[in-house]
């Protein structure tokens, strides 16, 4: 099967940066970016096949080209492609947000819940985010403190440096901050449920809408244990190291160190989805090769056999 290079579907939200265009080479016509999303087959956004056999057509139509069979054996159990992942510039504050569990978004809104893995790719001085509770709240002290406006009193505040992990299960409330840039790997799902929004306004001077009564049906509210930083954890091989930063049901992820090459095997369990981080290089099998670049965005269908990527990069590898 064919290596492809992907571009991505580009997302102008009022909180969005600069940073994805000056930084991660996103070649895009809008003033401000606030999500890329890289790997995409969700009909809000698109990524577009830039390589090779397909090159021009839309992420979904290229899938149907390819057959189900190059998704992978483990892909079986969804009914759609399970994966959306995207690089995320909020040059200000995200809004404190919520997402459903597959069960109650299926049953209320006929799409899969969101359950999503952030990396943090770059961040200013005193950088921090939201992730969950700082102790046991009641579903009615928790509804008060929205309408009071005293909801970040109850959150779990966390400062954050480059490289950190956080792995956010669908009802863990959240909230990235001003400043940040992450990679987030999540299922395929756009449904997200707003809390709070610092009272901010639209283009058009709108408050954005809130859905409190929906977020309060699926927030968790028991205390939140600091996420586990397993930056530290990791394989050591002759040219690389690589590191797994978090396994669940919708995906496994890893982050790669590459000092001059690595090999990697793409089985017929899943195809493998590679971001590039930092650095640049090429990708070969079987004698064809892609050059990649920092932000570049790889997909390999399942079965493809023995890849070599080779240059000085770091980069994310998903799977299923």
């Amino acid at each position: 099967m064919e290596i492809v290079k992907l571009k991505p579907a580009f997302q102008n939200y009022l909180w969005g940066g600069t940073k994805l265009k000056e930084l991660y080479n996103k070649k895009v016509d809008l003033d401000k970016v606030a999500e890329s999303w890289e790997l995409s087959n969700h009909k809000d956004g698109q990524s577009i096949v830039a390589s090779g056999t397909y090159e021009g057509l839309k992420f979904g139509d290229y899938l149907n080209k390819i057959g189900r069979e190059s998704l992978g054996t483990n892909c079986d159990q969804f009914d759609d492609f399970p994966v959306l992942i995207k690089f995320i510039d909020a040059k200000t504050s995200l809004s404190v947000q919520v997402h459903p569990d597959d069960e109650y978004a299926l049953r209320v809104e006929k799409e899969h819940g969101k359950t999503e893995l952030w990396y943090v790719m770059d961040c200013e001085e005193d950088s921090f985010l939201y992730y969950g509770v700082n102790r046991d709240i009641s579903k009615d002290e928790f509804k008060q403190r929205i309408e009071n406006n005293t909801v970040l009193e109850v959150l779990n505040k966390i400062s954050i440096k480059k490289g950190d992990v956080f792995f956010i299960e669908a009802g863990t409330i959240h909230a990235i901050g001003s400043g940040i840039v992450i990679c987030e790997i999540q299922q395929n799902s756009n449904k997200t449920y707003r809390i709070y929004d610092f009272g901010r306004v639209d283009k058009n001077g709108n408050t954005r809408e809130l859905h409190i009564d929906k977020a309060i049906d699926v927030v968790k509210l028991e205390k939140t244990d600091e996420h586990i930083n397993i930056v530290d954890k990791f394989e050591k091989f002759k040219n690389y190291t690589k590191r797994k930063l978090s396994s669940c049901k919708y995906f496994t992820v890893f982050k790669y160190d590459v000092l001059s090459e690595c090999l990697i095997n793409v089985d017929k369990a899943s195809f493998n989805s590679v971001i590039i981080l930092e650095g640049d290089g090429r990708v070969v099998n079987d004698n064809v090769s892609i050059d990649f670049t920092k932000g570049d965005s790889l997909f390999i269908p399942a079965n493809t056999g023995d890849i070599n990527i080779e240059g000085n990069c770091q980069f994310i590898l998903t799977r299923i």
